[in-house]
C-alpha cells in the first residue's frame, strides 16, 4: 500500500503577518496543494490522507471550497479526509458545499466508524469542535482487521509543549489500537514518532506550505509505503512548498560583522521568493550605522518580504561613558530615557509607539551624532 499524507493547509488563511505578501502566500497554497497531487501521481500513490484543517476557518469564502475540490479532483485516486479543529464538523461548515457531492472519488469521513479501502482499513478520527479534551484516537479497536490498519487523526501528541490539552493523542496511540500507521494533522513541522522496535508508524506531515517564520520543518507532504500488515513503513517526506521563510539571527561584536551579514543576505537564491525575518543583536560601531540601512534597502528591493528587529542593538562607544560626554540637560536625559525604553523587559508603562526597537535605531542615531561632532 502507497499513499499520500498531508495536513493543515490551512486554506483561507489571511496571512496579514506578512504584510503586502500576504496574497502570495495565499496564493502559493494553492499552489502547493496542486504539487500534492502531481507528488501522488508521480509517485504512484494509490490514495490520499488529509488529517484535518484543509481550511483556515468554516467562514471562508465558498469559491474557495469549489477551488480545492476542483484540485483534489484532479487526484484521479481516492482522497480521504477529515475535519480538523480550525475547520470542525458543525452546523454550517465549509463540509456542507454541495461540491464535495460532485467528486466520487473524495471522501469527507464525519464519523468514528471504519472505512473499507483496498488492502485495508481506515480509522477516521473527524473533528467535531474547536477544542477537546478528549482523545480522538481512543473510540478505534484494538482487535485486528484483514488487510492494514490505518489511523487518521487530529490533535496534539502528548509532550508537545501547549498552554492546555489539545485533542490529546499518547505517543503509543499507532501501538495501542495495533494500527500499521497513523496519519497525523494539527502540527505544522513534519514529526515523525519511533517505535521501541526503530520502526515509525506514527507522524505529523506537516503543513503543504509553510504558514509562518519559526516553523521547524514545514512545507511538505509524506509518502508512505507499506508493504503488509506488520511490516515497518517507509515513510518519505516530499517537498511541496514553493516559499522560502527564512530566519537570519546575527550577534554583532566587532566591525565587519554586519559586513559579512549583508554579504550573505546578498548571496541568497530566489529572494523573490524568500521571505526573511533579521533578527540583529549586540553593538553597533558608529562607523557601520549606513550597514543597516543598506541591508534593509536590499532587502526590501529584492526579497518578497522582510522584517528586521534590532531591539537587540547597543552603540558601541569608543568611551563606554559616552553618557557624560553629552551636555548636561536634555540630551543627557534624552539619552538615559531611550536607553531605559531599549530594554524589551521593561517594567514600567512605555509611552505609545515608543517600542524597544524604536528606542533602540534613536539611541543609535543619538550616538551617532554625537560621534560626528566630537572634537
Amino acid at each position: 500500500m502507497k499513499f499520500i499524507h498531508t495536513a493543515d493547509w490551512q486554506m483561507g488563511m489571511k496571512a496579514a503577518h506578512v504584510g503586502s505578501a500576504a496574497s502570495r502566500v495565499r496564493e502559493e497554497r494553492l499552489a502547493a496543494a496542486k504539487r500534492m497531487v502531481e507528488a501522488a501521481q508521480k509517485y504512484g500513490a494509490e490514495f490520499v490522507l488529509i488529517a484535518g484543517d484543509v481550511f483556515e476557518d468554516n467562514g471562508v469564502e465558498r469559491a474557495l471550497i469549489q477551488k480545492v475540490v476542483d484540485i483534489l479532483g484532479n487526484c484521479r485516486v481516492p482522497v480521504y479526509l477529515i475535519p480538523g479543529n480550525h475547520d470542525p464538523l458543525t452546523p454550517g461548515s465549509v463540509w456542507e458545499h454541495p461540491s464535495w457531492k460532485s467528486m466520487e472519488l473524495i471522501h469527507v469521513l464525519r464519523e468514528e466508524k471504519p472505512v473499507d479501502i483496498p488492502g485495508g482499513v481506515v480509522y477516521p478520527c473527524p473533528a467535531k469542535e474547536k477544542q477537546s479534551r478528549k482523545n480522538p484516537t481512543a473510540w478505534i479497536p484494538t482487535e485486528t482487521a484483514a488487510g492494514l490498519r490505518i489511523g487518521l487523526a487530529h490533535g496534539t501528541v502528548e509532550g508537545v509543549p501547549q498552554p492546555e490539552p489539545d485533542y490529546p493523542i499518547t505517543p503509543d496511540a499507532a501501538a495501542r489500537a495495533s494500527l500499521d500507521y497513523l496519519a497525523l494533522g494539527h502540527w505544522h513541522s513534519t514529526a515523525t514518532y519511533a517505535a521501541p522496535d526503530g520502526s515509525v508508524r506514527m507522524a505529523y506531515c506537516g503543513t503543504h506550505e509553510t504558514t509562518s517564520f519559526g516553523e521547524r520543518d514545514s512545507g511538505n507532504v509524506l509518502l508512505v509505503d507499506i508493504a503488509g500488515p506488520g511490516v515497518a513503513p517507509v515513510v518519505t517526506s516530499v517537498r511541496t512548498g514553493g516559499l522560502t521563510w527564512k530566519v537570519v539571527e546575527k550577534d554583532i561584536r566587532q566591525p565587519g560583522d554586519l559586513l559579512r551579514v549583508r554579504q550573505d543576505i546578498e548571496s541568497q537564491d530566489n529572494p523573490e521568493s524568500t521571505l526573511v525575518e533579521l533578527r540583529l543583536k549586540g553593538l553597533l560601531a558608529a562607523g557601520e550605522r549606513d550597514e543597516i540601512a543598506r541591508i534593509e534597502e536590499i532587502l526590501a528591493s529584492r526579497f518578497l518580504f522582510h522584517r528586521v528587529d534590532i531591539s537587540g542593538m547597543r552603540p558601541s562607544p569608543e568611551d563606554v561613558n559616552w553618557f557624560g560626554s553629552l551636555p548636561p540637560g536634555i540630551l543627557r536625559n534624552v539619552a538615559a530615557r531611550l536607553q531605559e525604553l531599549a530594554d524589551p523587559q521593561l517594567a514600567c508603562e512605555r509611552p505609545e509607539t515608543a517600542s524597544s526597537e524604536v528606542a533602540s535605531r534613536a539611541l543609535m542615531e543619538l550616538y551617532a551624532l554625537m560621534t560626528e561632532v566630537r572634537p
